[in-house]
């Protein structure tokens, strides 16, 4: 007898996985511009990625609405995602190092001016996570949607602007309201009040919490950048991107961007 024998066979006429999945669009999505055995494998890591991205993105701006509701163990959990979601990102570089210079080459060229620096979810997490350059929205301006997208997460507060109105409303902070679409500037009173939550953390547990999921999320962003640049190098070494970018010197000097930088400031003091 067979192990099938339960299973739904006669899908006429009914959704199936396929239907629900929209499978015949997605497996329909890659559309290689040369003949190179290669740029399938380059075409589906860059959309997988941006599938991912996009979870990022539905996470983090939930999380951060559960911040500012005060409704942190529910922020905990998605912030939890997020990191997990940063791992999958992750691993996708490691199938991608498996391309060499050599097999790039047979398809660089037919890529023209696309780049991963057009990727407008990677800048949707950025800013979500309080790395706000104004500027980046450049290669966003042509396309009115996108650019609206990014315009209204800037117009809100970060997910790191979130955790300071926490300290403030724990009166650990003063009023943390400001310019949102500005880049945050490290300060010494936030500096001081990750201090005393870490110094007592039985009394500020919550917060405490928070701090961890935050420095928890920074590290597999840390470790997604190091990544990226690290295959960039292995695959084109020091040559421009193909968005026109510095390629590896740009990279390495996103490495020094720091999201949260008060909360790795205040390790050295305790």
């Amino acid at each position: 007898m067979s192990e099938h024998h339960d299973a739904e066979l006669n899908f006429a006429g009914r959704m199936g996985y396929g239907d629900y999945l929209a499978l015949d669009r997605v497996l329909d999505a890659q559309h290689p511009l040369s003949d190179a055995h290669d740029e399938l494998l380059f075409i589906i890591q860059h959309q997988t990625s941006e599938l991912w991205m996009k979870l990022a993105v539905h996470e983090l701006e939930s999380a951060r609405d559960a911040i500012l509701a005060d409704r942190l163990p529910q922020a905990f959990k998605l912030l939890a995602r997020v990191a997990r979601i940063l791992e999958q990102l992750n691993g996708a570089w490691d199938v991608l190092r498996t391309m060499t210079p050599s097999d790039y080459t047979t398809f660089r060229d037919a890529l023209g001016q696309s780049s991963g620096f057009q990727s407008w979810q990677y800048r949707a997490v950025e800013y979500l996570c309080g790395n706000r350059v104004s500027a980046t929205l450049g290669p966003h301006r042509h396309r009115a949607p996108t650019l609206a997208r990014l315009e209204a997460i800037l117009d809100a507060p970060s997910i790191y602007d979130a955790a300071l109105v926490r300290l403030h409303a724990a009166g650990l902070l003063a009023d943390p309201a400001r310019d949102w679409r500005a880049p945050h500037v490290a300060s010494e009173a936030v500096v001081g009040a990750w201090e005393q939550v870490y110094r007592a953390p039985e009394t500020h547990w919550p917060l405490y919490e928070l701090a961890e999921k935050l420095v928890d999320l920074e590290d597999y962003f840390r470790r997604w950048r190091f990544n990226h640049v690290t295959t960039v190098e292995r695959v084109i070494g020091l040559k421009r991107g193909t968005g026109g970018t510095a390629g590896v010197s740009y990279l390495r000097k996103m490495l020094e961007v720091e999201l949260f930088p008060e909360l790795w400031q205040v390790r050295t003091r305790l």
